[in-house]
């Protein structure tokens, strides 16, 4: 945690950084133990062979918050982010032991919004369970950090992230034109009870599990930006 610098340098230069132990085991044990009591059958919950999601997760498991925002998370917020900056969306992800799904390269391009509305620099729209997904305009996903908690113990074998390095910093980025010859691909592997913070604009992915062991992360979204009066951020938690 003394490092926070450091860990704020590599987020601007590379679009990602990884801090350790920012949790205890007896604090995500608490997280876990809460999640695992939970009502799975709303219709913001996903559930499969191969995946267990929550959308809008602070809003529909308030009992997490407590444990979430621990003193480390709320330092590296206000050091690293900035104190003005606020949660615009989170998601629960549980890949199970044997999942066989994995993720391609891509950019995290939406934001959460309250409703679909016709205006100028959003768009395109998408709509999932009365849910409204928008691509905004740059500025603003320029602007979002996002922090990724790990209730697992993640490597290259049960699914941990993969990004190409800086490419945050090429703005909007078709996975489909990656050049290996210049890029670099980092597996991002993150101990249980640390978290990976990214900018959304970096080109990331995911393997699928081989090793048969779970990996469970927390995926919070923060911006210090207002969206246009006519618009609100659908998961605003200051």
């Amino acid at each position: 945690m003394q490092q926070l610098q450091k860990h704020k340098t590599e987020i601007f230069e590379k679009g990602f950084t990884i801090i350790n132990d920012i949790f205890s085991e007896k604090e995500i044990n608490q997280i876990i133990n809460i999640i695992e009591s939970i009502d799975t059958s709303k219709e913001t919950f996903r559930k499969s062979e191969d995946l267990f999601a929550i959308r809008q997760f602070l809003k529909e498991v308030p009992e997490s918050h407590q444990f979430i925002f621990n003193d480390s998370i709320k330092k590296i917020i206000n050091e690293v982010f900035g104190n003005d900056y606020f949660v615009v969306k989170s998601i629960y992800f549980d890949k199970p032991e044997k999942s066989n799904w994995y993720v391609a390269y891509h950019q995290d391009l939406t934001i959460s919004v309250n409703k679909k509305l016709d205006l100028e620099g959003f768009g395109p729209w998408t709509t999932k369970q009365n849910q409204f997904a928008v691509q905004p305009p740059i500025e603003y996903l320029k602007n979002i950090f996002t922090i990724r908690i790990h209730l697992d113990d993640t490597d290259k074998n049960n699914g941990a992230l993969k990004v190409v390095s800086n490419s945050h910093s090429k703005e909007i980025y078709r996975p489909e034109t990656i050049d290996w010859n210049v890029e670099t691909e980092e597996i991002c592997s993150v101990k249980k009870g640390g978290v990976m913070i990214m900018k959304p604009l970096i080109l990331h992915g995911s393997n699928r599990t081989v090793n048969n062991k779970k990996r469970r992360v927390i995926h919070i979204e923060f911006s210090n930006l207002e969206l246009p009066k006519e618009l609100e951020w659908s998961e605003r938690l200051n």
